[in-house]
């Protein structure tokens, strides 16, 4: 992976985020949306770990659980949940099973190298690799997207 010190370091929540990266990585940043699909969802009955394709997130009681078309996990914060996904009928919001991700509007960077993201919590740190995207959600959060994941559930609208 690299010397650790020369790995950038993305702050979830901080001032350093996309068109940081877009400076590190030498790439323009996209404006993307999130296509919509189905994915399956859980709520965390405790706090919790839940491991990612890029690293141990730690999920909060009530936090969503969400596992996405390529079987990958993921958790969701309650209070930006109800914005980025809705129960498809005739689930009720709140009950566990299939929700269908929004086609929210983000950021997006491709990286060339090796990075990290810590998230808001302070605790959660993802590891990026070589391909993989830097999304900007808005809303104060950052991730990281698998390309493979990328091209299947985002759509390019334009360079930024």
């Amino acid at each position: 992976m690299g010397n650790p010190a020369t790995v950038p370091v993305f702050h979830s929540g901080g001032n350093q985020g996309v068109p940081e990266a877009a400076q590190v990585g030498h790439r323009r940043c996209v404006r993307a949306r999130k296509r919509a699909h189905i994915v399956q969802v859980r709520f965390a009955d405790r706090p919790c770990e839940v491991g990612t394709r890029e690293g141990v997130v730690h999920a909060e009681t009530g936090d969503a659980i969400v596992t996405g078309m390529f079987g990958e996990h993921w958790p969701v914060g309650r209070d930006f949940f109800d914005a980025k996904y809705e129960a498809v009928s005739p689930l009720q919001a709140g009950a566990p099973g299939s929700y269908l991700s929004l086609p929210i509007e983000v950021i997006a960077t491709p990286m060339h190298a090796p990075f990290e993201v810590v998230l808001a919590d302070g605790h959660s740190r993802l590891h990026g690799q070589s391909g993989d995207w830097l999304v900007d959600y808005g809303d104060g959060n950052l991730g990281i997207v698998n390309a493979e994941i990328f091209k299947a559930t985002y759509e390019i609208l334009e360079e930024v």
